[in-house]
């Protein structure tokens, strides 16, 4: 996105914990609300700087980290050939050195702060929001599937005690065709909002598959999908970031578009 790079100041860092960032933000000084944006399983790769880039023309200051910058070889996990598993601690303590980077930047307004997660980093904005105060959290594709409700080593918190602790509104994006998180999945995490009275925006778009906001992954990626989840979220920051927002009001929006002949069972892996 060489295009949006001239109208943005890109520059690198290392967090205090040796974590390498970027901070993207827009040409022009001033105060910007605050987006951690994190990265798909492949670790930080182009695509993510490519959404750091269009997240910063929209108004906001993006710190974009290499959260498995831990993982001992990190060429073959950018590749897709292998996986880091970060922990739900872990993840709070990235987090934390990300808004510390952020913190230290002149041209950040650190009362206005989100998380987005994607994919494999989905839960960790929901569990960095129930710990820490945040204005919004943001899930794609993640969060929901079977495998992240129980407990295990690298969650030790159930994710409805998660959910339950979370203090901010959450967005949610998904997709109809994805072969990992099924309607059911995402209907339990609406559920699960509702019942801990959480203040949520939640979108399901037809015929998405897991995924499909990545364009440097054609056979995933879906174009009026990802630009109307982009939109979505895009709008629902503003929204929740707008001075006058009503912190305290709960209020359920979701919506969702699907075929009458769904089956879970027929989604597919595609790259």
């Amino acid at each position: 996105m060489s295009e949006l790079a001239d109208k943005l100041r890109i520059s690198e860092h290392r967090c205090a914990n040796g974590m390498p960032a970027w901070i993207t933000k827009p040409k022009a000084p001033g105060k910007y609300p605050v987006v951690v944006l994190m990265h798909e399983r492949y670790g930080l790769v182009q695509h993510t700087l490519d959404l750091s880039q269009r997240c910063a023309i929209d108004g906001f200051l993006v710190v974009t980290p290499s959260f498995f910058f831990r993982h001992h070889d990190l060429p073959n996990l950018n590749l897709g050939e292998g996986r880091y598993d970060m922990t739900d601690p872990e993840s709070v303590e990235l987090i934390d050195a990300a808004f510390a980077l952020a913190k230290s930047d002149p041209d950040a307004d650190m009362s206005r702060i989100a998380v987005a997660g994607y994919c494999q980093t989905g839960r960790h904005p929901l569990v960095y929001a129930s710990q820490r105060k945040l204005t919004a959290a943001v899930v794609w594709y993640g969060a929901c599937s079977g495998r992240e409700w129980g407990t295990n080593e690298r969650q030790p918190k159930k994710l409805e005690d998660v959910i339950a602790a979370v203090d901010c509104p959450v967005f949610g994006a998904f997709g109809e065709a994805d072969h990992i998180i099924s309607l059911d999945d995402v209907r339990k995490f609406r559920d699960t909002l509702e019942s801990a009275n959480k203040t949520y925006e939640m979108h399901i778009y037809p015929g998405a598959p897991h995924g499909w906001l990545n364009d440097t992954m054609p056979g995933r990626y879906r174009a009026p999908q990802a630009n109307a989840g982009w939109s979505d979220q895009q709008a629902f920051l503003k929204k929740v970031m707008a001075a006058g927002y009503k912190q305290d009001a709960i209020t359920w929006s979701f919506t969702s578009e699907s075929s009458p002949s769904y089956d879970f069972s027929k989604n597919v892996r595609l790259e």
